[in-house]
């Protein structure tokens, strides 16, 4: 019940459907914010700017996470100014350990996607990211805000995460 297989990917950088997935996931982590800014407080409460980036460096692994990672915060703040210059460093960082976090999660998971194993690479990114933006902001307060308001979005990546992966997993996998 907790539990579904599914086909997982380690696209090498040579594939030119590492590039093609990372567009699409990029372009869900622009689309997806954008909806959330809508409403009060929706960004900082909701999280968006990572729900992709868990999804392709789950389903696809690390390449097309860490692409997703970087590129996402990076391409959202040129386009919109949002994330602010201030906390991108914070996000990028969050945002490369959840790749990392969640590709590592799936490759130890074999082929299973979890309750468990997403609840693992969302805290896991969002503890040690809190420790590093701790470090670049020197302010404890300021450093646990997704613990403080941003507990729904954390529920959105690990439940949201786990009902997009099981769609994802519905639809046939052409790839060898």
């Amino acid at each position: 019940m907790n539990t579904t297989t599914t086909k997982l990917h380690s696209l090498t950088f040579g594939n030119v459907k590492t590039y093609l997935f990372s567009v699409l996931f990029v372009a869900g982590n622009i689309l997806l914010p954008q909806l959330c800014h809508l409403l009060p407080m929706g960004g900082p409460t909701l999280l968006p700017i990572y729900f992709f980036t868990l999804i392709a460096a789950y389903k696809f692994g690390i390449r097309v996470g860490l692409l997703t990672a970087v590129l996402s915060p990076v391409v959202n703040h040129l386009l919109f100014a949002m994330p602010a210059a201030a906390v991108l460093p914070a996000i990028l960082i969050k945002s490369v350990l959840l790749a990392v976090a969640a590709s590592a999660v799936a490759r130890h998971a074999k082929d299973k996607v979890t309750f468990g194993g997403l609840l693992v690479a969302v805290l896991a990114y969002q503890v040690i990211g809190t420790g590093f933006e701790w470090l670049l902001c020197g302010d404890f307060y300021l450093a646990v805000q997704d613990f403080r308001i941003g507990v729904p979005g954390m529920l959105l990546q690990w439940l949201g995460g786990y009902w997009v992966l099981r769609i994802i997993n519905s639809v046939p996998d052409k790839q060898q």
